[in-house]
Protein backbone atom coordinates (compact mmCIF):
# COMPACT_ATOMS: atom_id res chain seq x y z
CA UNK A 1 0.00 0.00 0.00
CA UNK A 2 1.40 3.20 -0.96
CA UNK A 3 0.04 5.76 1.59
CA UNK A 4 0.96 3.04 4.91
CA UNK A 5 4.51 3.04 2.80
CA UNK A 6 4.61 7.06 3.17
CA UNK A 7 3.09 6.97 6.47
CA UNK A 8 6.16 4.88 7.67
CA UNK A 9 8.63 7.28 5.28
CA UNK A 10 7.53 10.06 7.52
CA UNK A 11 7.63 8.75 11.02
CA UNK A 12 10.94 7.00 9.99
CA UNK A 13 12.33 10.77 8.60
CA UNK A 14 10.21 12.24 12.15
CA UNK A 15 12.22 10.04 14.57
CA UNK A 16 15.45 10.26 12.90
CA UNK A 17 14.55 14.22 13.22
CA UNK A 18 14.09 14.13 16.86
CA UNK A 19 16.95 11.65 17.84
CA UNK A 20 19.37 14.43 15.78
CA UNK A 21 17.62 17.06 17.52
CA UNK A 22 18.40 15.12 20.76
CA UNK A 23 22.13 14.71 19.83
CA UNK A 24 22.21 18.78 19.12
CA UNK A 25 20.91 19.81 22.43
CA UNK A 26 23.16 17.07 24.37
CA UNK A 27 25.77 18.62 23.03
CA UNK A 28 24.89 22.31 23.69
CA UNK A 29 23.46 21.70 27.33
CA UNK A 30 27.38 19.96 27.70
CA UNK A 31 29.33 22.71 25.80
CA UNK A 32 27.09 25.85 26.90
CA UNK A 33 27.05 24.06 30.71
CA UNK A 34 30.34 23.48 30.78
CA UNK A 35 31.51 26.97 30.08
CA UNK A 36 29.45 29.01 32.13
CA UNK A 37 30.01 26.61 34.92
CA UNK A 38 33.82 27.67 34.03
CA UNK A 39 32.97 31.29 33.83
CA UNK A 40 31.16 31.56 37.03
CA UNK A 41 34.06 30.12 39.00
CA UNK A 42 36.99 31.43 37.23
CA UNK A 43 34.98 35.68 37.64
CA UNK A 44 34.18 34.39 41.41
CA UNK A 45 36.92 32.90 42.96
CA UNK A 46 40.41 33.02 43.34
CA UNK A 47 42.88 30.43 41.60
CA UNK A 48 43.58 27.70 44.13
CA UNK A 49 40.56 29.25 46.32
CA UNK A 50 38.47 26.11 47.73
CA UNK A 51 34.78 26.55 49.26
CA UNK A 52 33.45 23.37 50.72
CA UNK A 53 29.80 22.08 49.29
CA UNK A 54 30.28 18.98 52.28
CA UNK A 55 33.10 19.45 54.37
CA UNK A 56 35.01 16.63 54.24
CA UNK A 57 33.86 15.64 50.73
CA UNK A 58 33.28 17.89 48.17
CA UNK A 59 34.59 21.47 47.54
CA UNK A 60 34.76 23.54 44.72
CA UNK A 61 38.68 24.27 43.86
CA UNK A 62 39.64 26.90 41.40
CA UNK A 63 42.30 25.04 39.41
CA UNK A 64 44.29 25.45 36.12
CA UNK A 65 45.58 22.33 33.88
CA UNK A 66 47.77 22.25 31.67
CA UNK A 67 48.22 19.19 31.04
CA UNK A 68 45.85 15.84 30.61
CA UNK A 69 44.52 14.22 33.08
CA UNK A 70 45.90 14.82 36.58
CA UNK A 71 47.89 17.13 34.89
CA UNK A 72 50.18 14.48 32.48
CA UNK A 73 52.44 16.36 29.89
CA UNK A 74 51.62 19.42 31.20
CA UNK A 75 52.76 22.89 28.94
CA UNK A 76 52.10 20.62 25.74
CA UNK A 77 49.45 22.70 24.46
CA UNK A 78 49.75 22.13 21.01
CA UNK A 79 49.89 18.11 21.04
CA UNK A 80 47.24 18.02 23.01
CA UNK A 81 45.22 20.06 20.12
CA UNK A 82 46.61 17.78 17.45
CA UNK A 83 45.24 14.72 19.53
CA UNK A 84 41.90 16.71 20.31
CA UNK A 85 41.45 17.42 16.38
CA UNK A 86 42.57 13.54 15.91
CA UNK A 87 39.95 12.37 17.90
CA UNK A 88 37.02 14.69 16.53
CA UNK A 89 37.49 12.88 13.28
CA UNK A 90 37.58 9.60 14.52
CA UNK A 91 34.34 10.50 16.51
CA UNK A 92 33.01 11.88 13.74
CA UNK A 93 34.00 8.38 11.45
CA UNK A 94 32.68 5.83 14.40
CA UNK A 95 29.20 7.78 14.77
CA UNK A 96 29.00 7.67 10.79
CA UNK A 97 29.75 4.19 11.06
CA UNK A 98 27.25 3.40 14.07
CA UNK A 99 23.71 1.67 13.26
CA UNK A 100 20.27 3.36 15.13
CA UNK A 101 20.22 0.64 17.35
CA UNK A 102 23.54 1.91 18.94
CA UNK A 103 22.04 4.43 20.78
CA UNK A 104 23.98 4.20 23.96
CA UNK A 105 27.47 4.70 21.71
CA UNK A 106 25.62 7.33 20.06
CA UNK A 107 25.24 9.50 23.07
CA UNK A 108 28.37 7.91 24.48
CA UNK A 109 29.94 9.93 21.46
CA UNK A 110 27.99 12.76 21.49
CA UNK A 111 29.11 13.49 25.51
CA UNK A 112 32.56 12.11 24.67
CA UNK A 113 32.64 14.98 21.58
CA UNK A 114 30.77 17.72 23.85
CA UNK A 115 33.63 17.23 26.45
CA UNK A 116 36.64 17.26 24.06
CA UNK A 117 34.77 20.54 22.56
CA UNK A 118 34.25 22.24 26.21
CA UNK A 119 38.04 21.29 27.21
CA UNK A 120 39.64 22.32 23.64
CA UNK A 121 37.74 25.10 23.88
CA UNK A 122 39.82 26.34 26.81
CA UNK A 123 42.57 25.06 25.77
CA UNK A 124 42.66 27.12 22.65
CA UNK A 125 41.49 30.66 24.48
CA UNK A 126 43.77 30.16 27.81
CA UNK A 127 46.07 27.84 27.27
CA UNK A 128 44.80 26.33 30.42
CA UNK A 129 41.93 24.13 31.27
CA UNK A 130 39.35 25.49 34.36
CA UNK A 131 38.67 23.03 36.47
CA UNK A 132 36.52 23.08 39.72
CA UNK A 133 35.07 20.08 40.59
CA UNK A 134 36.95 18.40 44.11
CA UNK A 135 35.69 15.40 45.81
CA UNK A 136 37.69 13.48 48.39
CA UNK A 137 36.62 10.11 48.92
CA UNK A 138 38.01 7.62 51.79
CA UNK A 139 41.00 10.48 52.65
CA UNK A 140 41.82 10.47 48.86
CA UNK A 141 41.93 14.11 47.38
CA UNK A 142 40.50 12.55 43.93
CA UNK A 143 41.79 15.69 40.77
CA UNK A 144 40.02 18.32 40.19
CA UNK A 145 37.60 18.27 36.95
CA UNK A 146 34.92 20.08 35.52
CA UNK A 147 31.42 19.23 33.71
CA UNK A 148 33.75 18.44 30.17
CA UNK A 149 35.80 15.74 32.08
CA UNK A 150 32.34 14.19 33.37
CA UNK A 151 30.52 14.23 29.66
CA UNK A 152 34.12 12.32 28.27
CA UNK A 153 33.82 10.04 31.52
CA UNK A 154 29.95 9.08 30.50
CA UNK A 155 30.75 9.06 27.37
CA UNK A 156 33.45 6.43 27.20
CA UNK A 157 31.51 4.23 29.64
CA UNK A 158 27.95 4.53 27.51
CA UNK A 159 30.09 3.05 24.86
CA UNK A 160 31.96 0.52 26.94
CA UNK A 161 28.61 -0.47 28.48
CA UNK A 162 26.90 -1.16 24.96
CA UNK A 163 29.99 -2.98 23.75
CA UNK A 164 29.61 -5.51 26.49
CA UNK A 165 25.97 -5.67 26.84
CA UNK A 166 25.42 -5.21 22.94
CA UNK A 167 23.50 -8.46 22.54
CA UNK A 168 21.61 -8.09 25.23
CA UNK A 169 20.44 -4.33 25.07
CA UNK A 170 19.81 -5.03 21.39
CA UNK A 171 17.56 -8.61 22.06
CA UNK A 172 20.05 -10.87 20.35
CA UNK A 173 20.24 -12.84 23.66
CA UNK A 174 18.12 -13.21 26.78
CA UNK A 175 20.08 -12.82 29.80
CA UNK A 176 18.40 -15.55 31.77
CA UNK A 177 19.02 -17.99 28.97
CA UNK A 178 22.99 -17.26 29.59
CA UNK A 179 22.23 -17.75 33.36
CA UNK A 180 20.38 -21.16 32.85
CA UNK A 181 23.79 -22.46 30.32
CA UNK A 182 25.90 -21.45 32.98
CA UNK A 183 23.78 -23.55 35.39
CA UNK A 184 23.91 -26.08 33.47
CA UNK A 185 27.74 -26.32 32.61
CA UNK A 186 28.62 -26.36 36.74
Amino acid sequence: NEYSGTIYHKYVTNAFLLIFFLYIVTFLVVVIGDQLTKILVSSSMMLGQSQAIIDNFFYYTYSHNQGAAWGMLSGHISLFVVVSLAAAIFMFYYFSKTTKDQRLTRYGIVLTFAGLVGNLTDRLYFGYVRDFIDFIIFGYDFPIFNIADMAVVIGVGLIILEIIFEDYINGKKNPQQSHNRLQISK
